[in-house]
């Protein structure tokens, strides 16, 4: 029987044991973006506590998207974070000015495609017990802006730093719907395409290829 002493413990007086948080805040900056819109897409969320300690950096390549569905996706990203891990109380920082009033129901959901994502990301919300979400611009968000873009460089094969190995490549997953499908480049004789430069080979996205003696104008965005 393990022995009891009726001695106050006067380390435990002088240094008492924090007690564990439960139904506090937690605090997500989430960014998404996307190389060409659509492009290849990833998004980024910095998790943190009420405290500032850092709970978790999320950062997933998401193939050929848009802007907007991406921004969408780390949004998701934070909200399933928060479900999965007990925390009831979201706050969420974000650059996307357009997703941030449509979450707060300032803007009409237009967009077919960001329809099921909007009613995905309130069907999470409900299930917490308090949430806020605002807006902040891109300066103050670094650290999910780099993570997005950190998803994006590993989707396109791409090292994130100079030295690092390359890492695995991920396959892009196909075009849910044709709304957000890129257009046929060949349908109009003037259609623009698009396109990234990797070790100065220009890729045209969308599977589209260009016949032999074409000039291209190359422009940054």
């Amino acid at each position: 029987m393990p022995h009891r002493s009726d001695t106050p413990d006067l380390f435990a007086e002088a240094f008492p044991r924090p007690k564990p948080q439960t139904g506090g805040w937690i605090n997500a900056h989430c960014d998404g973006g996307a190389r060409g819109n659509p492009g290849p897409a990833g998004y980024g969320a910095l998790i943190q506590d009420d405290q500032g300690m850092v709970l978790a950096e999320l950062s997933e390549f998401l193939g050929i998207r848009t802007n907007n569905y991406a921004e969408y996706s780390g949004l998701l990203g934070c909200l399933q974070y928060a479900l999965d891990h007990g925390h009831r109380r979201l706050r969420v920082v974000s650059d996307s000015e357009l997703m941030v009033k449509q979450i707060q129901g300032k803007y009409k959901v237009n967009s077919p495609d960001l329809k099921p994502l909007w009613q995905e990301a309130r069907n999470r919300i409900a299930k917490l017990e308090a949430f806020e979400i605002s807006h902040a611009l891109r300066h103050k968000n670094k650290d999910a802006d780099r993570l997005a873009n950190e998803a994006m460089d590993r989707g396109m094969k791409r090292p994130s730093a100079p030295g690092q190995p390359a890492p695995t490549p991920i396959k892009a997953t196909p075009y849910p719907t044709k709304s957000e499908a890129p257009p046929n480049p060949y349908a109009k004789a003037d259609a623009m395409l698009r396109g990234f430069t990797r070790d100065g080979v220009v890729h045209i996205l969308g599977n589209a290829t260009l016949p032999d003696g074409v000039f291209v104008k190359i422009i940054r965005e």
